[in-house]
């Protein structure tokens, strides 16, 4: 690794450092992250994005939080999506590198659907999903499983780290977001 790419990954981790100290909404800024257009649930890949409240005065890890955050505002019309047309979400599961190096982002998550987030303790969740999927093909008779329940029960494991909502977060998070909604529809 070059000395150049060590640089921008320490800057990198210093602005998480320090976003992550910032309360929820405490700079003011709300953003549409539509800068490659919104693919769901508006389907407008033409659509622009936009950071409400931005001055010269607003600082990096301000602008980096307000981008996290419009993630999880999208993230959230999308769950409503689902809850509007009577599918219950039960639980949702976090898997890959992201959920796994960077706890301030899934509990922001957290924060903003207000609901509990578990990301499984498992390196490389693709490739365990391949092997479920492997052992189920080769059935019972070839000594692995013969239905994805059996195989998921006897191949995944089950210690995860389990991210619970922040009340007072979620709180202004749900203001926060009738502010997101409003630009999101008025789009």
């Amino acid at each position: 690794m070059s000395n150049t790419s060590i640089f921008v990954l320490r800057c990198n981790y210093i602005k998480l450092l320090k976003t992550a100290k910032l309360k929820a909404g405490e700079s003011g800024l709300v953003a549409l992250d539509w800068f490659n257009g919104n693919r769901s649930i508006l389907m407008d890949y033409n659509l622009t994005g936009l950071i409400m409240g931005l001055t010269l005065q607003s600082k990096p890890e301000e602008i980096y939080r307000a981008l996290v955050e419009a993630t999880a505002f999208g993230t959230k019309v999308i769950f409503n999506s689902y809850t509007d047309n009577h599918v219950e979400i039960k639980e949702i599961v976090a898997a890959g590198g992201l959920p796994r190096k960077s706890p301030f982002v899934v509990q922001l998550y957290a924060d903003v659907l207000g609901h509990e987030i578990k990301v499984p303790l498992v390196s490389n969740m693709s490739a365990l999903g391949a092997a479920v999927c492997a052992s189920v093909a080769a059935g019972s008779k070839n000594g692995a499983f013969d239905s994805f329940d059996e195989a998921t029960q006897r191949i995944v494991p089950k210690e995860a780290i389990v991210y619970k909502p922040n009340d007072d977060n979620v709180k202004v998070y749900n203001k926060l977001f009738d502010v997101y909604k409003n630009l999101h529809d008025y789009s």
